[in-house]
């Protein structure tokens, strides 16, 4: 398949842009991720004007307004930083974009808990975002943003791509300006979704089924104004207990009473923290082929991203 665009600041595939010459290499990004996504590296500081090697900079002022400065000569860039900006957002629309990874605690490109300054040189806040985040998600809202921190943890590494992924094929879907195509969308999404939010799925569900009688700009915007509300709930293991379950009941006239209780059990597991959800999702894609349930053969929450990703080996 084609590579999904993905946005990400530069020093993270390896760019010696840093302020020290140097870069932040991220291997799981830059190689894992790499084979799958088309990045678009961003670096503010550079791309604004600024040198390599360059002095140090951060935020000051406090929560509400922030300039951007140099560490020890307190110069400020905060208008250079901002003209660029007003530049590159312009253009990385036109990129399409399906997401976008920060680096992490960045003056101009951390997504959160950045450090504010005072005058003084004292930290007074650490929740502050990089200028360039900032207004990078103030400008694309609906684009699912995560710095390469919090891609560390496993549970948040899958959902987000797990988005990025779900995102891809919506955008596929509307191309075709076919209101079957947001139905085929959202029939073959329907265990995912339920494992998100089975409130937004119900609404996303009565949107379909009058989707004959909606005009497809009108069907498409509410759509994805339901899907961006979905995806911002995360999945438990509770939540893809309860779909595991779902999905189980579609087998009960074929498997034997040891296959069941072995199945049940492995869900079991999962939902204890025992086992990952890979175990349980295993065993059902292979009842899924063997008795070749047509519907749950398409569905994505057996096969949500790449197998080689291992994204689900480890929630």
């Amino acid at each position: 398949m084609d590579k999904i665009k993905v946005g990400v600041s530069s020093c993270l595939l390896g760019n010696k842009v840093r302020f020290n010459s140097q870069h932040k290499l991220d291997h799981y990004i830059a190689d894992v991720l790499g084979q799958w996504f088309d990045f678009v590296p961003v670096c503010p500081e550079v791309e604004c004007g600024l040198p390599v090697p360059r002095e140090t900079m951060r935020l000051v002022g406090n929560r509400e307004q922030q300039k951007l400065m140099t560490s020890l000569t307190g110069i400020d860039h905060t208008e250079k930083m901002e003209k660029w900006i007003q530049k590159k957002l312009p253009e990385l629309e036109q990129e399409n974009l399906m997401a976008f990874i920060f680096k992490t605690k960045s003056p101009s490109s951390g997504m959160r808990k950045v450090k504010i300054y005072n005058e003084k040189g004292n930290p007074v806040s650490y929740d502050g975002e990089g200028l360039f985040a900032k207004a990078f998600m103030q400008r694309f809202p609906d684009i699912p943003v995560e710095d390469e921190g919090r891609l560390k943890d496993n549970g948040i590494r899958e959902q987000f791509i797990e988005s990025i992924f779900i995102l891809d094929r919506w955008r596929q879907a509307v191309s075709e300006r076919k209101s079957s195509s947001i139905v085929e969308f959202h029939t073959r999404h329907k265990y995912t979704f339920m494992a998100h939010s089975p409130e937004f799925l119900k609404a996303m569900g009565k949107l379909t089924a009058a989707a004959g009688n909606l005009d497809i700009n009108t069907l498409i915007q509410e759509y994805r104004k339901q899907l961006n509300n979905l995806l911002r709930e995360k999945k438990t293991k509770k939540t893809n207990y309860n779909v595991l379950l779902h999905i189980l009941g579609y087998f009960k006239k074929n498997l034997t009473p040891e296959e069941k209780q072995e199945l049940l059990r492995e869900c079991e597991l999962y939902y204890n923290g025992y086992s990952p959800l890979i175990v349980p999702l295993t065993l059902l894609r292979h009842y899924t082929g063997k008795y070749k349930e047509s519907y749950l053969i398409k569905q994505y929450f057996l096969n949500p991203h790449p197998a080689e990703l291992g994204l689900l080996n480890h929630i």
